[in-house]
């Protein structure tokens, strides 16, 4: 991902050391941390998570709330208010140290357990994580149920409390929606000109949510640089070196990419060498 020019990557949830897949964390920090151009945010829960980020070598840390009661207890065992003030304890910490805090929000737009979220409960983290010192605030549609119609009223609201320029949008791609979502929200601001300029993403189409059954992962990074290059936005991404990278992990994990670009485009390639 370094050598597609892809900026930023986020490394793991440093919480929960009886959770076999996050044992060998630090070592997973160990072999990344010096990679030249890339930001390696690690996920913080709390003050002891940070604390082990620091010392494994983290140089960003991100923190992650909900708008949902239900996921929030669910996903990190505690209440969105508990959330809010552990956090105020890292991002403080975080200060003293110059370290930069990304601040997450999930279930904008809905929760498996609660259903459709209010746009006020959206704005209200949205603003607690900002007014924490979070350089960044990304939108997290968690469970993909988002359309660009749900998108208009909860960016609406986060925009009256936090500048567009401190928002990114977070898309999973249950419904095949994050696409039509993510260009709303670059024109989110005013029709003439982009708003939201930061988009998270992952190659292959990677994740997903252990709490919401049949969520797909994030929404593919290859077919994100695709639609921005047709738009004639300039990413610096190589999207073959991309497409290179999403294959690489999809053989490894032994599943087909989730990106239908890298479908598409493999496709076509295949096609050109037999003529």
């Amino acid at each position: 991902m370094s050598m597609s020019a892809w900026k930023a990557v986020i490394l793991w949830k440093h919480q929960l050391c009886c959770v076999p897949m996050l044992a060998d964390a630090k070592d997973v920090m160990e072999a990344v941390r010096n990679l030249e151009g890339a930001r390696l945010p690690v996920l913080t829960p709390n003050l002891k998570g940070f604390e082990a980020a620091i010392a494994a070598g983290a140089k960003e840390v991100a923190i992650f709330a909900s708008a949902s009661e239900s996921f929030s207890k669910s996903n990190i065992n505690c209440s969105i208010e508990e959330s809010l003030t552990r956090y105020r304890a890292v991002a403080l910490a975080a200060k003293k140290l110059s370290i930069p805090v990304r601040g997450y929000v999930s279930c904008v737009v809905g929760c498996p357990v609660e259903g459709a979220i209010s746009p006020s409960k959206v704005a209200y983290v949205a603003k607690e994580l900002y007014d924490m010192g979070c350089f960044e605030i990304s939108l997290g549609d968690t469970i993909g149920v988002a359309t660009p119609g749900a998108i208009v009223p909860m960016l609406e609201a986060v925009m009256a409390v936090v500048p567009v320029e401190k928002l990114a949008v977070h898309f999973h791609d249950t419904y095949g929606q994050s696409l039509p979502n993510i260009l709303l929200s670059l024109q989110s601001a005013c029709a003439d000109y982009y708003g939201i300029s930061t988009i998270d993403s992952s190659v292959a189409g990677l994740g997903g949510c252990p709490y919401a059954k049949g969520a797909s992962g994030n929404v593919a990074t290859e077919d994100v640089v695709y639609m921005l290059n047709g738009l004639g936005v300039k990413t610096n991404v190589d999207l073959g070196k991309l497409m290179l990278v999403g294959d690489f992990i999809s053989n490894r994990l032994g599943r087909p990419s989730g990106s239908k670009t890298a479908i598409a485009l493999s496709r076509v390639n295949v096609d050109a060498s037999k003529i």
